[in-house]
């Protein structure tokens, strides 16, 4: 039946801003879909501790003082989001998250911001796993098409409705939607199983992440980095 069919967990966070080391939780989501339709879904809203940037009050319409009146502590938030998620992993369902990098690695340093247990810690050292990245797949099996690879556009080219961009919990469903409209245009993605399709997206990431290096240095950036570690990019050093 494949994958896509099954049972799926849609996974997106809302934040401070655009540096997983950096950023903090504002809002989150968590919603299962089987087939494409949600089943249930969890959201939270946290009080990031920290002013909320203009920029990103204008993504996500979360102000400060909503979050300071409704939010609950960011640790609680932090914590409760890492318990559902690795209770969904040691169950052996997908998480699915799109550009799964940047949310993974900013939930790892919320938790070690806070002296909170790792994603790995609470798995009993193994990797968090398997997660589903529509934005890594698609940039791999449709990797010539011309255009944004944002969410919004790349819902738009597979046909999901996305009424309520950067929305945790419209962006979560999205992105578990768009997981399955990937499989059901791709049968070769479709017929990969969900570890076997976790292992070829490091390898993807770690090829487009070279490939992007080498542009950016012909370019004339001989210092670019760019960073081909996913899903999960553990902090280094001190919490931020």
């Amino acid at each position: 039946m494949g994958w896509h069919r099954e049972l799926l967990t849609g996974f997106d966070l809302e934040t401070t801003g655009t540096d997983p080391r950096e950023a903090r939780i504002v809002t989150a989501a968590v919603i299962e879909v089987r087939d494409g339709e949600p089943l249930g879904r969890r959201e939270w809203l946290a009080d990031p501790g920290v002013p909320i940037p203009p920029d990103a009050v204008a993504v996500h319409g979360i102000s400060d003082a909503r979050a300071a009146a409704e939010g609950r502590p960011a640790d609680q938030v932090a914590d409760a989001v890492a318990d559902v998620l690795t209770g969904y992993w040691q169950t052996g369902v997908p998480v699915v998250a799109y550009n799964a990098a940047f949310d993974l690695s900013l939930l790892s340093a919320e938790l070690r911001r806070y002296g909170l247990p790792s994603l790995r810690d609470r798995l009993g050292g193994r990797e968090p796993a398997p997660v589903i990245d529509p934005y890594t797949i698609d940039r791999t099996v449709d990797r010539y098409r011309r255009g944004k690879r944002n969410l919004e556009a790349v819902c738009a080219e597979y046909g999901i409705s996305l009424d309520a961009a950067h929305d945790a919990t419209a962006d979560a469903l999205a992105a578990a939607r768009l997981a399955c409209a990937i499989a059901g245009r791709h049968p070769k993605v479709a017929a990969l199983g969900p570890a076997e399709l976790h292992r070829r997206q490091i390898e993807w990431y770690a090829a487009w992440a070279a490939d992007f290096q080498s542009f950016l240095r012909g370019k004339g950036d001989a210092s670019a980095v760019v960073d081909g570690t996913w899903p999960l990019r553990e902090p280094a050093g001190e919490p931020v």
